[in-house]
């Protein structure tokens, strides 16, 4: 599956951002990654085709994943960006959910960069 990221940039800290990530075919389990220099990569968002949804606990309620069936897209709205939100964000996707929260999905996008200002 090939995934194409979209979005980003740089906004000041209480700002948003909405990423996108294409896919080339429709997977059951999408959902996006963030690493931070010097720091591991952590899961942040997944959603599955049936349209449940989970968070990782540092973005709860501040960010959104949703889907864009037609398009085979999901986007991450992000609000109340922080500094510590501050990352490279990588789409990810795989027919098992387990392989993202494990951090092994079969694919990834190329990422993109996320700076927030404080």
């Amino acid at each position: 599956v090939d995934l194409v990221e979209s979005g980003g940039g740089s906004v000041q800290a209480g700002g948003s951002l909405r990423l996108s990530c294409e896919a080339s075919i429709t997977t059951y389990c999408m959902g996006w990654f963030r690493q931070a220099p010097g720091k591991e990569r952590e899961w942040v968002a997944v959603i599955r085709s049936d349209g449940r949804t989970n968070y990782g606990d540092s973005v709860k309620g501040r960010f959104t994943i949703s889907p864009d069936h037609a398009k085979n897209t999901v986007t991450l709205q992000m609000n109340g960006l922080k500094p510590e939100d501050t990352a490279m964000y990588y789409c990810a996707s795989d027919l098992f959910c387990r392989k993202l929260w494990d951090g092994s999905p079969t694919s990834w996008g190329q990422g993109i960069q996320v700076t927030v200002s404080s």
